[in-house]
């Protein structure tokens, strides 16, 4: 499966509370927060996002606090995936939790302005900017986060999981 949108590019140190900013962390359903994500960096993102589209950051994006919902908030907006230099850890692991993939790739960020159309092969790592006609490779996922990805989370993949166990124990 492949992801291909818009390139949103943002700079350094884009932390969790920007992300989604604390006066909205009562919220709980996805469709709630989206309207929310980055506007305090962005205020026209959420409405602009199309499916699909791709943040591309520098490094330390989503640092700060851990609140699991700063991705969700990503998620939830129709971002395909997020492309950084680095990631803060539990913005990293967060992210897997709720079936957002992350790239890290420093010489895909240096190489994306912002629009530019982007297409990402999340089995494998693969990274083209199409308005450029280049390619760059991060990291693919190992095929259990790729599960967890394409089940759209954590708590997804382990009630699939248990279900199919459930069954056949009994």
């Amino acid at each position: 499966m492949k992801i291909k949108g818009k390139a949103w590019k943002y700079g350094r140190n884009v932390d969790t509370d920007v992300i989604i900013p604390g006066r909205y962390c009562h919220l709980s359903e996805p469709e709630d927060i989206a309207p929310h994500c980055l506007e305090d960096l962005d205020a026209e993102f959420a409405g602009k996002v199309k499916k699909g589209d791709v943040i591309v950051a520098e490094d330390n994006f989503g640092c700060g606090s851990s609140r699991e919902l700063a991705p969700l908030a990503i998620k939830s907006c129709g971002v395909g995936a997020v492309i950084a230099s680095s990631f803060a850890r539990i913005f990293y692991r967060n992210s897997i939790n709720v079936g957002l993939p992350i790239f890290e790739c420093e010489e895909a960020v240096a190489g994306t302005e912002a629009g530019d159309e982007i297409e990402v092969e999340p089995g494998t790592g693969a990274i083209r900017n199409l308005t450029k006609g280049t390619s760059f490779q991060a990291r693919g996922f190992p095929p259990f986060i790729q599960d967890i990805i394409n089940a759209g989370g954590l708590m997804n993949y382990v009630v699939s999981r248990l279900g199919g166990a459930g069954r056949s124990q009994g």
